[in-house]
């Protein structure tokens, strides 16, 4: 069916934002694990066919199909800030793939120290590099600061995995499963605030419902990036506490106990069941385009709207990351 880009608008959203559905419909789509593997050409090829679409001029005889494929593409590799192509690792595509292995090794390898912090220190570098590249763009952050916000994070995690490792060694082996989780928790408090710190000193790009730019504001920073720790706490949660439970009772069965070397790449293979559905589930959750009304806003800021709008702008809306 050939598509009268006149009419069409790429970026109007195939699914409704304002409800949960949609949002899990959007999310299933671009953090489908297959467009990892999509090769950079093929991705530069979806954003020019994105662009010239909001150009009005996509090539004649393309197809609905071929426009909304590639718009999937093109929101799975490239920011929605700046419109460029994010790294592999860092994007939500690469979360099920990347999130299984280092899960399944945290929940596998739990019983030793030097297990735990090699584990621990390989999952805070995969989420500091995920949480910098979803940041919100528009606030930039120095070399300094992203070393500062790695540290820092990562020696949470460790003090957190290593002090609950020896404190639990005495305490049911249940309890001990779930250490790679807390860890993980209390790291997704420190890591994710820190490397987004520049929006939490210096606040927030916020606009109105036509994306005029009205500001910047450290209340609409602070709820977005607790939104965005909320989900990615979530989207943790069932396989780092519902798959141990599992693995302690299979772990009693005498078949299992002849194929140990199997358990790792069956705990990958189970957290890749859970995070298949958690990823999209968690970065739905909340809008990425995030609102406020502006009466919750900073004074000052809040001020300025009202004496340049009266009560035309109720709200303000700002990208949250993911």
């Amino acid at each position: 069916m050939a598509v009268d880009t006149s009419n069409f608008d790429i970026d109007a959203p195939r699914w409704d934002q304002s409800t949960f559905v949609g949002r899990l419909k959007h999310f299933f789509n671009i953090t489908d694990p297959r467009t990892a593997v999509v090769s950079e050409k093929e991705l530069d090829n979806a954003k020019q066919l994105v662009q010239l679409c909001r150009a009005g001029s996509a090539p004649p005889g393309t197809s609905i199909e071929q426009l909304h494929y590639a718009k999937k593409l093109y929101d799975s590799a490239f920011h929605p800030d700046t419109g460029d192509k994010m790294n592999l690792i860092g994007r939500m595509s690469f979360q099920v793939p990347g999130g299984m292995a280092i899960t399944g090794f945290m929940l596998q390898f739990y019983r030793t120290v030097p297990a735990v912090v090699l584990w621990q220190w390989v999952n805070q570098s995969f989420n500091a590099l995920v949480n910098y590249t979803n940041r919100n763009a528009a606030s930039p952050i120095t070399p300094k600061q992203i070393g500062v916000a790695y540290v820092t994070a990562t020696s949470t995690a460790l003090a957190t995995a290593v002090g609950l490792n020896l404190y639990t060694k005495k305490a049911p082996p249940l309890i001990a499963r779930w250490v790679p989780f807390v860890a993980v928790a209390a790291a997704n408090c420190v890591n994710i605030p820190m490397m987004r710190q520049q929006e939490v000193l210096n606040g927030i790009a916020v606009t109105d419902e036509n994306n005029n730019k009205l500001g910047y504001s450290k209340k609409a920073a602070a709820k977005g990036i607790s939104q965005v720790v909320l989900s990615r706490i979530a989207m943790a949660a069932p396989g780092m506490i519902l798959l141990p439970i599992l693995m302690e009772r299979l772990e009693t069965f005498p078949f299992m106990k002849k194929i140990r070397f199997l358990h790792a790449p069956l705990q990958i293979l189970l957290v890749g069941g859970f995070l298949i559905f958690m990823v999209p589930v968690a970065c739905s959750l909340f809008p990425q385009k995030c609102s406020m009304a502006v009466c919750s806003l900073e004074p000052e800021l809040r001020d300025s709207i009202v004496n340049k709008y009266g009560d035309k702008v109720q709200y303000v809306y700002f990208n949250k990351g993911l």
